[in-house]
């Protein structure tokens, strides 16, 4: 997920100037200027709905700060972007395979009939829906979107379509939608996948899946990082966000003739290079600009808070149009020497910064992937999440939210027992309920150096003093918050609450 620790520590450094921050969903100067195509989070699991064990899970989510009352015309996609889904699967960091979404939004105006003056003019209604909302005469606008698969160059090379489905309404409220849960549900739909088995996909709006304090950090940090792990508010729990979530079979992910069940995964939005706009739009959706040119990558989202609080403002959209095989070349220096654990430091002195520079503890957390955990057999450092396909799902009620850090003594903290050791979360690919804030803050701290993992983290205890302290934001949200079906995020908040 995008936000977290970045939010945390970004607001740390530039607490003058929250603008720069905003939720983490506002990561980058120009890409709030346009939220349609701002990637909010980004997750990628071994299913652990019930037996659904040869499946993964991605979801990518759009459009941040989603208020349910926001209508009339609520929060559509855009439908002159390309939204896309990649997977690389043999360590490389280039595409293997995508899965991209168009959409197109289209009008059915309704407007009021005049029978009892025919004089009079048949008027168009302002509100988006005349009744009930399942009912899509009732509907004046509706969204629905292809799904194409692309094996290689994502531009370049042949697309295969895997079929046209239609996007829920946003939830207008309780009038409009009686059973609004159950309306959606009728838009999960399976996707013919060819040889490697059968699919599910579901694009709607859903409840927003990420927790953290803003308020606190906002107000010039005014939280404990190292004090109790449910203490703060999470105000982001009445926003929705939009996501586009896919249930894929392992075996259409994994690169069979590598034999490396491990894959990597990020996703990205792409607009029109030119944009004119129309003077004098006419009656009807989306007059009002014509565009054109070649696809332009705008935003991009693997790694949850890497373009928040590792890289520097100058570079945050430079790094929204950049591909991951680039990244070492591009980025690099803010992954060797970050400067926030120096800054923790500075703001609360208990908290030791650690000392190994370069950091490759944090290389191989966000670049290439944990040994004998995530990382690919032959891997090129590159920001994405990373999955073995191979490690068990584990089930909602038994999840330990801290993920493969729950593995290093010390780290277990507010879980049972029975939770106590679970590497099939965070780094490790990213689940609904995994805390990637508190994770992510204390592997910036140095829990790594703890970890008695492989030489190529190379560090150790004495260059991470504070390596084992409990950081945290304060906010917690674990997998029981979430179904425990396919697409898993909550349905949205109703707009009329």
């Amino acid at each position: 997920m995008k936000h977290t620790i970045n939010a945390l520590l970004a607001a740390m450094v530039l607490c003058a100037s929250a603008s720069a921050v905003a939720s983490s969903h506002r990561e980058a100067p120009s890409i709030t200027k346009t939220p349609k195509v701002d990637a909010t989070d980004f997750y990628m699991f071994n299913s652990y709905e019930n037996n659904r064990a040869g499946y993964v899970t991605i979801i990518a989510n759009y459009l941040p700060l989603q208020d349910a009352y926001g209508g009339p015309n609520y929060f559509a996609l855009d439908d002159d972007a390309l939204y896309e889904i990649h997977i690389d699967n043999n360590g490389d960091a280039v595409e293997d395979i995508t899965f991209q979404f168009d959409f197109t939004q289209t009008l059915n105006s309704i407007e009021i009939d005049s029978d009892a003056n025919p004089s009079t003019p048949n008027v168009a209604i302002p509100l988006i829906n005349l009744g009930d909302a399942t009912d899509s005469d009732k509907v004046q606008t509706h969204e629905s979107y292809e799904v194409t698969m692309v094996k290689g160059d994502r531009r370049s090379n042949a697309r295969t379509s895997l079929g046209n489905f239609k996007k829920p309404l946003d939830n207008i409220g309780t009038k409009s939608f009686a059973d609004y849960p159950n309306y959606a549900k009728g838009f999960i739909k399976s996707i013919n996948l060819g040889q490697c088995g059968q699919g599910r996909v579901f694009v709607g709006q859903r409840a927003e899946s990420f927790a953290i304090d803003l308020g606190k950090v906002f107000d010039l940090v005014n939280l404990n990082p190292l004090g109790a792990r449910n203490g703060g508010t999470n105000v982001l729990a009445d926003k929705n966000i939009t996501s586009i979530a896919m249930e894929i079979p392992k075996a259409c992910l994994v690169n069979s003739a590598a034999a490396d069940p491990v894959i990597g995964a990020w996703t990205t939005a792409s607009v029109r290079q030119a944009t004119l706009i129309n003077p004098s739009p006419t009656s009807g959706i989306s007059t009002a600009a014509k565009k054109g040119g070649a696809w332009t990558q705008v935003s991009r989202l693997g790694m949850p808070l890497v373009n928040e609080v590792v890289i520097g403002l100058k570079d945050k959209d430079r790094f929204n149009a950049s591909e991951p095989k680039d990244d070492v070349t591009n980025f690099a220096p803010y992954v060797f020497y970050p400067t926030l654990p120096a800054l923790i430091q500075t703001l609360y002195p208990v908290a030791k910064a650690p000392t190994n520079f370069p950091r490759q503890d944090l290389v191989t957390a966000f670049l290439t992937g944990v040994p004998t955990i995530n990382k690919p057999a032959k891997v090129v450092p590159a920001d994405m999440l990373r999955l073995n396909t191979s490690t068990p799902a584990v089930a909602a009620n038994s999840q330990n939210d801290l993920g493969v850090i729950s593995i290093i003594p010390g780290q277990t903290d507010g879980q049972p027992n029975a939770m106590a050791k679970d590497t099939a979360g965070f780094p490790n690919g990213r689940r609904p309920g995994d805390d990637v804030t508190d994770i992510a803050l204390r592997v910036s701290m140095g829990v790594l150096c703890h970890a008695g993992l492989p030489a190529d983290v190379t560090c150790v205890p004495a260059d991470a003093k504070a390596g084992k302290a409990l950081f945290t934001d304060g906010v917690v949200k674990s997998a029981t918050a979430f179904d425990t079906v396919f697409p898993y995020l909550k349905p949205p908040f109703p707009g009329n609450r």
